[in-house]
């Protein structure tokens, strides 16, 4: 079975309000609308039977168009939700570094934002890749669409790696997981971005030699356990 994680185009920052909903759920921005219309292109070589998305609103919108091109009902998988889901407001990731600073740096070294109970994040989001895996034919594509957060941690709990947030992952990013018969998960790609490349916010200034360095990643790691891993 083949599953591609697709991370959310570039949302709205959104502000307090006075329902969770217009909190930390904002809808996608009108860049993020341009990177989503390449993404049915993008993924036309996949053979795509299933498209599954977070309940957020950002994860939603980026898949419907991909669910459309194919005749797809989005599936609507709640434990595929961010780590934000709860907080009072969202802020992308790139204004984090000089609102917060100090969240900034726990986050670039790997580690979950202070207010999240990282052991319970991971065992439900460990938890939807399962169900996703088991109910698969083994010639099955199915698409997710999700968040950054969500796919470091199905990335770390196959490859075992120190950090939780170990990868970077764009806006409209593909990586691709393959699940064998029994069950065993390798990677395939992280972070595909060659058809939104241009479209990053990372991308619209001058590159550093950190951005140079994180396109599409070949995993080269041997797989580390299961699709039914209970680390």
């Amino acid at each position: 079975m083949q599953l591609l994680l697709v991370r959310h185009a570039l949302p709205l920052r959104s502000e307090p309000g006075p329902t969770k909903q217009e909190r930390a759920d904002p809808d996608l921005s009108d860049e993020g609308r341009v990177q989503v219309a390449r993404l049915p292109d993008a993924l036309a070589r996949f053979p795509i039977s299933r498209v599954v998305s977070s309940p957020q609103r950002r994860a939603i919108q980026t898949a419907e168009p991909v669910a459309a091109a194919r005749g797809l009902t989005v599936e609507i998988e709640d434990r595929f939700a961010e780590y934000d889901r709860d907080l009072p407001v969202y802020v992308p990731i790139e204004h984090i570094r000089d609102e917060n600073p100090q969240e900034w740096a726990r986050m670039a070294a790997g580690h979950l934002p202070s207010s999240v109970d990282e052991e319970a994040f991971r065992a439900r989001v460990r938890a939807a890749v399962d169900d996703v895996a088991a109910g698969a034919e083994h010639e099955d594509t199915v698409a997710v669409f999700s968040h950054g957060g969500v796919i470091n941690v199905v990335l770390h709990e196959i490859l075992g790696t120190k950090r939780v947030l170990s990868f970077p992952i764009d806006y409209a990013s593909v990586t691709r997981l393959l699940f064998s018969r029994s069950g065993q998960a390798s990677v395939v790609t992280v972070n595909g971005t060659e058809h939104v490349w241009d479209l990053l916010p990372r991308n619209q200034r001058d590159p550093t030699p950190d951005d140079d360095a994180a396109g599409t990643a070949e995993v080269g790691v041997p797989p580390a356990c299961g699709g039914k891993s209970g680390n």
